[in-house]
């Protein structure tokens, strides 16, 4: 009876369980298909501001501006995660994708500074000794460029103050559903090739936001008014606003396609251990009934 009700019980746990994760994936469902129409609708308008940065970059005016020349200082790395769990390897994936990456640079401990965007990556390196300058969570899922700004205007002041000279953005960049790819992308210095590696991550291979030329159209010169450095001061740190807002709403993509899927697996297993453990629970039942009535029968012949 003992070993029934242990069973029972576990059965109960089970389906409550289900019953949790099935709420949990409903409400990831809705937040997934608002994410996902929010990244891929931000993509045409990401292409489009990179574009004219590209273009731009053939220019010698933007060429000796200080983002795009390299500067010696530590390497920034803005992670973007989420607050809370519950995501299958999501997190996980985008702080390996950090470490390979400082792995490839050959950088210490101390060459490397820390922005978090979500709870679990600022925590992660915190912990394990990095210095990490801004930790910004509870970022809504229907965030716009200005709050943003906080990240980016602290990467220019460090920047401008000589104390990094690379800032690189990691996300999980959204793929499908059941599909996302941690990648990191540098933003500071911009390079050409860097543009060009930005903007096919962003544009698909087919469709309408696919570009209509591999080779951007470059003037051979631009006139700027009133001039090129005011001009520039102002384009070149919003397009780097841009650039991780992007990354922002991938992450937010991918968070909830991810969470959805982990969710529906946990519901189902929950479901499917529901289901052996009634079935075992029945055997130990029948099996105890058939030895109640085997000694019952022995009872009765013996009295005979």
């Amino acid at each position: 009876m003992a070993n029934l009700k242990s069973i029972k019980s576990k059965i109960i746990s089970y389906k409550k369980t289900g019953t949790v994760t099935h709420a949990m994936e409903a409400v990831s469902a809705v937040k997934m298909r608002k994410s996902q129409e929010r990244a891929l609708g931000g993509r045409a308008y990401s292409a489009a501001a990179l574009s004219v940065l590209e273009r731009l970059s053939g220019t010698a005016d933007l060429a000796k501006h200080p983002l795009m020349q390299p500067a010696a200082g530590k390497t920034c790395f803005i992670v973007v995660v989420s607050d809370k769990g519950l995501a299958g390897s999501l997190n996980s994936g985008v702080i390996r994708r950090v470490e390979e990456d400082m792995r490839t640079r050959n950088l210490k401990k101390e060459d490397v500074c820390i922005i978090g965007i979500g709870r679990r990556g600022a925590e992660h390196f915190a912990n394990r000794g990095f210095e990490v300058l801004l930790k910004k969570e509870n970022l809504s899922d229907a965030a716009s460029e200005s709050s943003i700004l906080e990240v980016t205007n602290l990467v220019l002041e460090l920047h401008a103050a000589g104390k990094i000279g690379t800032a690189v953005v990691a996300y999980q960049n959204f793929i499908s559903t059941f599909e996302q790819q941690p990648v990191t992308r540098q933003v500071v210095p911009i390079t050409q090739d860097l543009i060009k590696e930005m903007i096919a991550g962003i544009r698909p291979a087919k469709g309408k936001y696919a570009p209509q030329s591999d080779e951007a159209v470059r003037p051979s010169a631009y006139t700027i008014e009133p001039d090129a450095d005011t001009v520039l001061s102002i384009l070149l740190p919003r397009l780097l606003n841009i650039a991780v807002f992007y990354a922002v709403l991938e992450a937010k993509a991918s968070e909830h396609s991810a969470r959805m899927v982990a969710m529906k697996s946990a519901t189902d297993k929950a479901k499917e251990m529901a289901h052996n453990l009634t079935r075992t629970f029945n055997k130990v039942r029948q099996a105890a009934i058939t030895r109640e009535v085997s000694e019952i029968t022995s009872g009765i012949e013996a009295m005979r």
